[in-house]
């Protein structure tokens, strides 16, 4: 992995929107010019399994095609996944985890056996639930990779994700509306 590529490893149970967030999240950094890859690890799809889903972002063309076994930022988008699957898995001293959790990071950062510097958290579901109605965490989580990542304009990624949301729900407003407000949300509450 090259100093300027960042890596991105999404757990999460099949309908939570794993593979969703990781699209959107790809569409919304190659707005700003970079070069990204986003895709799923395909297995038991079916809702509630443990899924995962991948991003690589670059200044440079990216010429890896493979899972991501050492990711910058892992993000936990169904905090019961910390209990039976390996989560922090290769994420290294100065990885970063971010979990959907009501818990603090150190008590996460305890759970996962890292430092609590390594650790950010945010109430994905209850955001989801107050702006979406439903408990799809994946925009919230979306909202707080952004944040942590710390490199990534907020406002374009809202905007690209506005036009992507727009052109699949085009009758429904509330859901667009309600998915940029979960986005701005967790961006700011998302703590370390």
């Amino acid at each position: 992995m090259s100093a300027k590529m960042i890596e991105v490893r999404w757990h999460g149970r099949g309908g939570q929107g794993a593979k969703t967030a990781a699209l959107l999240f790809a569409e919304a950094v190659l707005a700003t010019g970079k070069y990204i890859q986003a895709f799923p690890e395909y297995g038991p799809e079916r809702m509630g399994a443990p899924v995962q889903s991948f991003n690589r972002i670059s200044e440079a063309p990216i010429t890896i095609h493979s899972g991501i076994t050492n990711p910058d930022y892992a993000v936990i988008l169904d905090p019961s996944l910390i209990e039976s699957v390996p989560v922090t898995d290769g994420i290294g001293e100065k990885g970063k985890v971010i979990v959907n959790t009501s818990f603090s990071s150190s008590e996460i950062a305890q759970k996962l056996g890292i430092d609590a510097s390594q650790v950010f958290v945010v109430n994905a579901s209850r955001i989801a639930l107050e702006t979406i109605g439903r408990n799809i965490p994946n925009t919230p989580m979306l909202g707080a990779l952004v944040k942590v990542i710390g490199t990534l304009d907020i406002n374009g990624v809202l905007e690209d994700t506005k036009v992507k949301l727009t052109a699949k729900f085009r009758h429904k407003p509330e859901v667009i509306e309600g998915n940029l407000a979960s986005i701005k949300c967790a961006f700011g509450e998302v703590k370390n």
